[in-house]
């Protein structure tokens, strides 16, 4: 395990299950049955070329460069509010994909709301918008005490999404890809997280999250799993996929093939998946047409080397 490069698996893991899914992003389940995705396309729903990564990616991005030079709420608005304006940390040098409640968010922080006050507070707030990113978080707070864990995913999540809904799925998602990193099975990382959480998000918002914590999820048919950008959805959606398949590879494809929000469900797969089976694990010919691929690579040296001085 001390071999391993988690900050490599985690980001090219995100990145190639968000390019995955972008060319068939708001297909229907029913429509991908019939035409499966099976590997890197290109053009379809947003004209990109095969490799091209999203929103979910860039913001991920952002986040990560953030750790890189300190944890900084206000770096890290700044990053996100030059992503859309200017079209920083995107594969070709334009935003062709942004949610309504990240939109508004980055526009209130760019005319000077503080980070912490920028997200949406209100239950329609709750797309994935900040599940997609969170995941570079994980290494800044990977050796704190579990409170001050939840305060930091709050926090971050809160630029975009405030809502504590989407707080708990930040969360969760990441207490599971916490359980990973320390080297626990797939299994005992789900069983982790709902003997902890249970009793540890014991909050208003936590009846929504039975589902997830029952110890039951991998057990539901997939007509009851929905890749939608409903943050309770994607979250019940990537960690089914990850449960019921052996492979980086079948994870991802399990995610996109859900249909809808095919991208940010991949994505968020993706981020679990190369945790677990490493980023040597995913095909080659997906990682060689990867967007930006030499500035995802610096990107990775550069928090490694911020993380584990």
């Amino acid at each position: 395990m001390s071999n391993r490069n988690f900050i490599k698996d985690a980001l090219l893991g995100v990145a190639t299950g968000d390019a995955l899914g972008v060319p068939v992003e708001f297909r229907s389940r029913s429509l991908l049955l019939r035409d499966p995705v099976t590997g890197m396309r290109e053009y379809g729903t947003h004209h990109q070329p095969a490799g091209t990564w999203s929103d979910d990616s860039a913001l991920t991005f952002c986040l990560a460069e953030m750790l890189c030079k300190g944890y900084d709420l206000q770096n890290l608005a700044n990053r996100f509010v030059n992503w859309k304006n200017y079209g920083y940390w995107t594969p070709h040098g334009n935003v062709f994909d942004i949610g309504i409640a990240t939109a508004e968010a980055i526009t209130r922080l760019q005319t000077g709301t503080p980070p912490t006050l920028a997200g949406g507070r209100t239950e329609g707030s709750n797309g994935n918008g900040s599940l997609m990113r969170i995941l570079p978080l994980l290494f800044y707070i990977k050796d704190m005490p579990i409170e001050e864990r939840f305060k930091h995913v709050q926090e971050v999540s809160s630029l975009t999404h405030a809502h504590l809904r989407s707080v708990n799925a930040c969360f969760i998602y990441l207490e599971f890809a916490l359980a990973i990193l320390n080297g626990q099975s797939k299994e005992s990382a789900y069983e982790e997280i709902c003997f902890t959480l249970t009793d540890f998000l014991q909050n208003s918002e936590a009846p929504y999250f039975s589902k997830i914590l029952s110890g039951e999820l991998p057990q539901l048919p997939i007509e009851e799993i929905h890749g939608t950008g409903y943050v309770l959805r994607t979250l019940e959606a990537a960690l089914w996929c990850l449960l019921n398949t052996g492979s980086y590879s079948e994870a991802v494809l399990q995610a996109v093939n859900l249909g809808d929000d095919t991208d940010t469900t991949a994505a968020v797969t993706g981020g679990l998946a190369g945790l677990l089976y490493s980023w040597e694990a995913i095909p080659a010919d997906w990682l060689n047409v990867l967007a930006k691929r030499d500035a995802i690579d610096q990107l990775i040296i550069n928090l490694q080397a911020k993380i584990y001085r």
